[in-house]
């Protein structure tokens, strides 16, 4: 598989978002190599999308990363305790990413079981298994990715992305995006994507 370079994220969030399903995400850490294919992501459009951190072109010291270079890491804290990550897209000062909102585990199990549970994976229940990255804030504590990897440049860093075979355009459910009650007509826009037939997708349309 081959690393994916700038170009590839130099598009709209909207377009990156479901270009990045069935993608690896990688990540060199101490516990190993950890994989992850991206299975649900969440497109954030910037200045005019009241749910993104850079609705109005708020720029701050958070959100600074955003207004940066596509291809970027954009990791932050939600509720106090959980790490979310996003992935830079557009271009240098038009501030959208992507949220990766859920990986379906394929290499560094047994990692990612002591990361997200403390426990050996021999252990698991079948929920547990699927409920191991299935979500924003597991899928940073199974990969082990914290606010240290904030910045981080996706092209040139131990986390990148490999490209791989994308999912068939019939496997690809298009929604709204999850707990964005804060965001008015946003709420409504369908800019959330995922792939139906993996059983690690955080919440699916009824």
């Amino acid at each position: 598989m081959i690393k994916l370079n700038r170009d590839f994220y130099r598009k709209s969030s909207l377009e990156l978002a479901k270009n990045l399903l069935g993608y690896h995400l990688v990540h060199i850490t101490e516990h190993g190599r950890l994989i992850g294919k991206i299975v649900e992501t969440e497109a954030y459009m910037g200045i005019h999308d009241k749910a993104a951190h850079s609705y109005n072109n708020t720029r701050t010291k958070r959100t600074e990363v955003m207004f940066g270079s596509p291809g970027h890491a954009y990791v932050y804290l939600i509720y106090g305790m959980y790490n979310c990550m996003n992935i830079v897209a557009a271009e240098t000062d038009i501030p959208q990413a992507v949220l990766i909102r859920a990986i379906e585990p394929v290499e560094g199990m047994k990692s990612m079981a002591q990361l997200r549970y403390k426990k050996n994976l021999y252990e698991f229940s079948k929920k547990e298994i699927v409920g191991l990255s299935n979500g924003p804030g597991k899928l940073c504590q199974a990969m082990d990715i914290s606010r240290n990897e904030n910045g981080l440049d996706l092209v040139n860093s131990k986390l990148f992305l490999l490209e791989n075979d994308p999912p068939a355009k019939s496997d690809i459910v298009t929604t709204t995006r999850i707990n964005i009650g804060y965001a008015e007509e946003a709420i409504d826009f369908p800019y959330r994507f995922y792939i139906n037939s993996s059983p690690h997708v955080s919440v699916r349309v009824k």
